[in-house]
Parts: structure tokens; sequence; C-alpha cells
């Protein structure tokens, strides 16, 4: 990088269970999300991590690599789910229900 180019700063994590990676990077203006994360060389740190299966997004919201950072972002590299969200919470209404109808026998 040139000195006379503007730097960004931002911060890439990834949490895997209750660690917390958290990686402070600069890079170019224009730079990718990927640029940021390869910067911040997470991958050597956390070697499970495989962009081609790893969704990420800045804030919360879902983003593609490609996509530029701004000065600020918080890049985050999502896990892959374990469950399908909706099964598991069809999971548990089916348990709630089996519950309450065994404590209603119980009367």
């Amino acid at each position: 990088m040139q000195n006379n180019e503007a730097l960004l700063k931002v911060e890439v994590v990834y949490v895997l269970n209750d660690n917390a990676h958290r990686v402070s990077v600069q890079v170019a203006a224009g730079s990718s999300i990927e640029s940021a994360i390869q910067e911040s060389e997470i991958l050597s740190t956390c070697p499970e991590i495989d962009l081609q299966l790893n969704r990420v997004g800045v804030f919360g919201e879902l983003r593609e690599l490609e996509e530029p950072v701004e000065n600020g972002d918080r890049v985050e590299i999502y896990r892959p789910l374990l469950a399908d969200p909706k099964d598991a919470r069809r999971r548990r209404a089916q348990q709630n229900k089996s519950q309450k109808h065994k404590a209603g026998k119980r009367r």
C-alpha cells in the first residue's frame, strides 16, 4: 500500500462456542470483505473456516465476499448451521405440546 492511500479500520470476527477471535486490520479504501479477512490472517488461526462454506456479514447483515468494506465495519464470519432453525423450532413446539399434555393428565 502506498502512504497516500486512504486506510480503513476494520474488525474481523469469528466466534466458536465461547471463544471469540477478533482481529483489527487496516485495509486500503475499496478493499473487499474477502481482502479484509485475508489481511486479518484469521484463516491461519482458525483453519476450520472455509470461505466457500461459511457465510459472512457486516454488523449482522449477510454480505458477499466481493462487497467493499467501509471504515469501522465489523466483518463477521458465521459458522455453518448444525440444524435448520425451522426444524428445531418445530421439535421444541412438539416437545412443549407433549409436556403440557402429560401435565394435564396428572390432574
